[in-house]
């Protein structure tokens, strides 16, 4: 690649583009990347340095406008699968990666929980990382061989076109329900973001869309080559029965019906598999090829991850959202276990409109709730609980700010038969207070208390 951003990545003979952003400047980095062997710099201001420069308006633009230009036509022989939408971005694509690769694909997963390909796994700093990042992922797919890569597109990465020089040959929406409003201010904004998915899909992609969504006909609207799933989508939802661990999904298509048994639960999961099936589907591969993998996928890692315990069962997911709060709680209710228990708590400096729905969400669906900190960051862990509560009509909750200590309390709680949500972080293993993270896995304290049992 020969760009960079960051001085202390630069390698001899790359341009350092210096930008300034909200927290950290890159003007102040030029002497290192110079140091580092930079040949070239690329500033947004008249600067002094011992190599040539280059003076733009706008960095990210130069940046965007040159990855574009010498590397897009590079990468564009990869089949690229974009999935947008609030919730189970990152399931429906880590389901399509499995199916892929269970199909004989040379695939990877670019998303949430990292980059996955063949047998290599990198962690990554956001959902869609920033547009150098990913063209260097896309570019390191290609160069070990991948010939299809599978991606979450959150409404950020459309909103600053991290994604720009795509082109997908199939798109995928999940759903669109509250979330980032303290980024888009509006729903209206939100969708807006959303839809321009649509916008990198190739002339003859696909758009699969989730019809029984209320966003849905925006999609379709905007797009001539769609395939859609639901109770009365072209993958259409006959019937199904789940336990905490497995699915058995009735569904039709094309004038025939079809049975498929497979390891994950809950009725949220059945769009996130059917999107997977169509996307699969819509790449070229036959529905009982795809059926017949389809027993051996699993969640991703902090998705309904799931765990029994003294003959009960605690269930590990992403939830940080009122829609996926609800969605989860009201799964879990179909399987009617003896009680349900919710561990839950919101983000500090992020949207906290959202902070007294979940806590009024989580309180009427649950039996019992322990409200507890995730991610407080530089907010004050009391103010945020008590936006929490304000939206709470009940009394049938407790709030232990450490979380560790309410992971161990509803561990302990738990009887034959009942349920443990342990919401909001899912894969993350780690707590932001202020701006440092403290190492803290909901799984490892999981696994820890099973071995004391």
């Amino acid at each position: 690649m020969k760009y960079e951003i960051d001085s202390r990545k630069v390698k001899p003979g790359q341009t350092f583009i210096a930008i300034k952003g909200h927290t950290v400047d890159g003007h102040d980095y030029i002497a290192e990347a110079i140091k580092n062997g930079a040949s070239k710099i690329v500033a947004e201001k008249e600067v002094t340095a011992s190599v040539p420069v280059e003076v733009v308006s706008s960095g990210e633009e130069y940046l965007k406008t040159h990855l574009v230009a010498e590397y897009s036509p590079i990468l564009a022989d990869l089949t690229i699968v974009g999935i947008t939408g609030t919730n189970g971005k990152t399931t429906t694509c880590y389901l399509t990666y499995q199916l892929l690769k269970n199909l004989g694909v040379k695939v990877a997963y670019l998303g949430t929980i990292g980059f996955y390909y063949l047998d290599e796994k990198q962690e990554l700093p956001n959902t869609t990382p920033n547009i150098l990042t990913l063209y260097n992922l896309l570019l390191e797919a290609k160069k070990k061989g991948c010939t299809h890569v599978i991606m979450e597109v959150s409404s950020h990465s459309l909103y600053y076109e991290r994604i720009a020089g795509l082109k997908f040959q199939v798109a995928g929406f999940t759903n669109l329900t509250e979330d980032h409003l303290d980024f888009h201010k509006t729903m209206a904004n939100y969708l807006k973001e959303k839809l321009k998915i649509v916008n990198y899909l190739k002339q003859d992609g696909t758009l699969v869309v989730n019809h029984d969504d209320a966003a849905a006909e925006s999609f379709l609207a905007l797009w001539h080559h769609n395939l859609t799933l639901g109770e009365n989508g072209d993958f259409k939802i006959l019937n199904y029965t789940f336990n905490p661990a497995r699915t058995t999904l009735n569904f039709a298509f094309q004038n025939k019906n079809y049975q498929i048994t497979y390891n994950l639960t809950s009725n949220f999961n059945i769009y996130n598999y059917l999107t997977a099936v169509a996307v699969t589907y819509a790449l070229g591969f036959d529905l009982e090829s795809i059926l017949k993998v389809s027993s051996v996928i699993k969640a991703p890692v902090g998705r309904c991850e799931t765990y029994e315990v003294k003959d009960a069962y605690a269930i590990i997911d992403y939830a940080h959202t009122p829609d996926a709060v609800e969605k989860i709680i009201k799964a879990y209710q179909q399987i009617k276990p003896a009680k349900i228990i919710t561990i839950i708590g919101c983000g500090g400096d992020r949207d906290p409109l959202k902070r007294p729905i979940m806590g009024n969400i989580a309180t009427t669906l649950s039996d019992e709730v322990i409200f507890t900190n995730d991610n407080p960051r530089t907010e004050d862990p009391k103010a945020i609980m008590t936006d929490i509560l304000n939206g709470v009509k009940t009394n049938n909750y407790q709030v232990i700010y450490d979380r560790k200590e309410a992971i161990k309390t509803g561990l302990e709680r738990l009887k034959k038969g009942e349920v443990l949500l342990i919401l909001g972080k899912g894969h993350e293993d780690y707590q932001i207070i202020g701006h440092e993270k403290h190492h803290l896995s909901d799984k490892e304290e999981v696994l820890n208390y099973i071995k004391t049992k």
